[in-house]
């Protein structure tokens, strides 16, 4: 997928080098944006490999975002990519699904004089087993567009300020809004912080199935999925090879400019390795610049299609799902900063 590429290469060739609270140090840029069609095809990346573990993964993440789920008891069966936020129990402190199936109602006398709230019996609204009120904001939007598809309030919210405040790891991917045009059913998503190599590969897979999966049950074609990426970020190592990044940015991005065709980029990557300091021992592959430029150096593959079983969001599972004939080029290793 081209689309990802030019955001790699956006990010590396037009961003600053920025430290942050991982200690793993980053080079950052502002506000990215592009948009993908889903009509030409399903947007897995074809410039390493994304089946097999990685598919699953992100297939079983998206079921447990639907379930609603506080907790990652039944999706670390399947996976481990939250076991690093969650408590023995499994439970977390952020949300994710829990607020897009579950988003909670202020009690009465945490409401304010003249604003407006659902009751008890709204449709939306359900009363959990201790009594307090949650709002399902995903059933809404499918509802809506049955009733009121032209609406511009679409809109699904993962992020509360006062839990964002205290949790371990507040929603990265915080927000989306769908908005019909025609026959199409599009998706926007804002995202807050993007790791570029690791992190949004699986947002574009798991965005994309979503709206292919609402747009199947409401009779919409899927149309376009737009994604703006606040802070987009390679992770680019931690001490000394972190600190050379930040004293050889301009250099780096100055080999970047004069690229005029892809293998180029494996003449920075080889230039890059030879002149940055190694990695120290139990930080490999925390730097991701190499990966990423042997990932521009190739040329994406046509992409795969999904075959989706005709189902809903409250019932879709990993087995109603299934990805056809994906290539990718072989994996490359990216260690995760925590």
């Amino acid at each position: 997928m081209h689309q990802y590429l030019d955001l790699v290469d956006s990010v590396l060739s037009g961003g600053t080098y920025k430290p942050n609270r991982t200690g793993v140090d980053t080079i950052a840029s502002f506000s990215e944006h592009y948009e993908v069609n889903l009509g030409k095809g399903y947007p897995l990346l074809t410039t390493k490999e994304m089946d097999g573990y990685r598919w699953n993964s992100m297939l079983h993440e998206v079921c447990w975002y639907l379930s609603g789920e506080e907790h990652i008891r039944d999706l670390r069966e399947k996976t481990k990519i939250w076991d690093a936020w969650a408590d023995e129990e499994g439970r977390l402190d952020t949300a994710y699904g829990r607020f897009w199936r579950r988003y909670p109602v202020p009690e009465d006398d945490a409401q304010l004089d003249g604003e407006s709230w659902p009751d008890d019996a709204h449709r939306w609204v359900t009363v959990e087993d201790d009594g307090r009120r949650t709002f399902d904001q995903l059933q809404y939007v499918i509802d809506t567009l049955s009733d009121s598809p032209n609406s511009r309030r679409l809109v699904v919210n993962a992020w509360h300020p006062a839990n964002a405040a205290v949790s371990t790891l507040p929603p990265c991917h915080y927000s989306f809004v769908f908005n019909v045009q025609g026959d199409r059913l599009n998706c926007h998503l804002t995202q807050r912080s993007g790791d570029t190599a690791l992190g949004i590969p699986f947002n574009i897979a798991a965005y994309a199935l979503l709206t292919n999966v609402v747009a199947q049950q409401t009779g919409y074609e899927p149309g376009t999925f737009a994604h703006t990426v606040v802070d987009a970020h390679v992770y680019c190592g931690r001490g000394d090879r972190g600190e050379w990044y930040g004293e050889h940015l301009d250099e780096l991005q100055s080999r970047l400019a004069d690229v005029d065709d892809r293998e180029e980029y494996l003449d920075v990557k080889g230039w890059l390795e030879s002149e940055a300091p190694p990695e120290a021992e139990g930080d490999e592959r925390l730097d991701h610049v190499p990966g990423l430029l042997e990932q521009l150096s190739r040329e994406p593959l046509d992409r795969p299609t999904l075959d989706l079983a005709a189902t809903s969001i409250d019932d879709l599972s990993y087995e109603d799902v299934q990805l056809r004939e994906y290539d990718s080029h072989e994996g490359i290793a990216f260690s995760v900063a925590e």
